[in-house]
């Protein structure tokens, strides 16, 4: 069965379960809001749906029910891999299922019919200035793919069905995942290999096509596979998913809802971080003039900067509490990977992890007091020679297209509503706190 017949099945499978809840259960109480949460930033208000995947503070992120380890270890490699595709688990996290390598290989024969950008979206990328940052050359990339949107086409036919309204949504939603990497190559090599494209390989899974079309290795290869998997969701609560489904839950077909998911991406307190922490181990590593990286010289170091009122970039999550396992993930493909494991960024990276969950409990400031994924994304791009750092948000960009289209992908296949939270004013809440939490009549 296609994967599109397979997701179909799904969805009306689904559809009487969120019928039930909302008719039956409706009114059934989940949580409670206090007034740090509003002000905060709805900061853990339960209010948000998605099976697509969990973030527990434990354990970290689980995709359709599976941990990273689990995940990585059930769906089919690519040839030759220790690593699956990106196909691959494009259909688990559509589906939940685990495919066969027969399911696979049709969608990566999928991609392959999708993948052919059109030449008016790279005239629209070149148009920019080429100091453009490159978010927001991917940004406009996809939004300038709108035009041929299926979703938009269908809703202004003239026979819009909501119950069948989330095939044309998975239509665009497969188009722009098989294409952001191509679009994303194609930005790659004009801002910084003086415009010197390379055509797609058709023998080559998604993420193996994206390292030879930037021109890397063959082991950046499974470098790309991870990172891509690894950057793909997490929970919808976070900015670029949250905006790519606040925006589609309007109706605006997907290409509006990610292009405007990567302007979110792209600040510094999401996507953003990882260059930034990666400037940060950099600096770190000039004071220690050279020494090999031990507990002693990077303890002292660690308390240098946080007696000078700065702050540990890459420790810290605002659910885990726990160390991140897509930290762990790459920091396992660099113990893995000959060459990377020695080395010095790498070695400084290793003993800050060693070093900064003790300073850091010890300083008692900090929740959590572990790496988060971005402690460690960087310095394996760097290793492979991808020292742009301003173009990492772009590969997060990437993946997280997987996460934010299969999420939309189901909102409309069971019907979610638009998005429409209500707002208090700072005197309702003053009112609330003076009668000690008392709604007013």
């Amino acid at each position: 069965m296609a994967l599109k017949d397979t997701l179909k099945q799904k969805i009306e499978e689904h559809r009487p379960r969120t019928t039930k809840l909302t008719k039956e259960f409706g009114k059934v109480i989940i949580d409670q809001v206090t007034i740090d949460q509003c002000i905060g930033g709805a900061r853990d208000i339960r209010s948000l749906v998605t099976d697509i995947s969990y973030l527990d503070p434990q354990e970290g992120i689980r995709f359709r029910g599976k941990t990273i380890p689990e995940t990585f270890a059930a769906l089919p490699k690519a040839p030759g891999s220790a690593y699956p595709t990106v196909e691959s688990f494009w259909y688990f996290l559509l589906t939940g299922d685990v495919p066969t390598a027969a399911q696979v290989a049709e969608v990566v024969a999928e991609f392959k019919t999708r993948q052919e950008v059109p030449q008016y979206v790279f005239d629209a990328i070149r148009a920019l200035p080429r100091d453009s940052h490159p978010m927001v050359m991917l940004s406009v990339g996809i939004l300038a793919l709108q035009k041929d949107s299926k979703f938009a086409a269908f809703y202004n036919s003239g026979k819009f069905n909501k119950m069948v309204a989330w095939e044309s949504v998975y239509e665009d939603a497969t188009d722009i995942v098989a294409r952001i990497p191509i679009i994303a190559a194609f930005i790659y090599n004009l801002k910084y290999r003086g415009d010197k494209q390379i055509a797609i390989d058709p023998t080559l899974d998604m993420g193996a096509n994206f390292a030879h079309m930037i021109g890397q290795s063959e082991q950046y290869k499974d470098v790309a596979r991870m990172y891509f998997i690894l950057h793909s969701d997490h929970e919808s609560g976070n900015v670029s998913a949250h905006t790519t489904h606040l925006v589609h839950s309007a109706l605006s077909d997907p290409y509006y809802a990610y292009s405007a998911g990567l302007n979110g991406l792209a600040g510094p307190l999401h996507g953003l971080a990882n260059q930034e922490v990666l400037g940060w181990i950099m600096e770190f590593q000039k004071k220690l003039a050279g020494a090999e990286p031990t507990k002693e010289n990077v303890t002292k170091a660690l308390w240098d900067t946080l007696n000078a009122g700065q702050v540990v970039p890459g420790y810290g999550h605002a659910v885990l509490r726990k160390t991140d396992p897509r930290y762990m993930a790459q920091r396992e493909f660099c113990l893995a990977t000959p060459g990377l494991k020695d080395d010095p960024l790498f070695k400084l990276v290793a003993m800050i992890f060693e070093t900064a969950p003790g300073v850091l409990t010890e300083h008692g400031k900090t929740k959590n007091p572990w790496p988060n994924v971005d402690a460690q994304s960087g310095v394996i791009q760097w290793y492979y020679g991808v020292k742009e750092w301003d173009y990492y948000t772009v590969l997060f960009g990437v993946g997280r297209a997987l996460g934010c289209m299969a999420n939309i992908t189901w909102d409309r296949g069971l019907g979610y509503a638009i998005e429409r939270p209500k707002s208090v004013t700072t005197a309702m809440l003053e009112k609330w706190a003076a009668d000690g939490g008392r709604q007013l009549s």
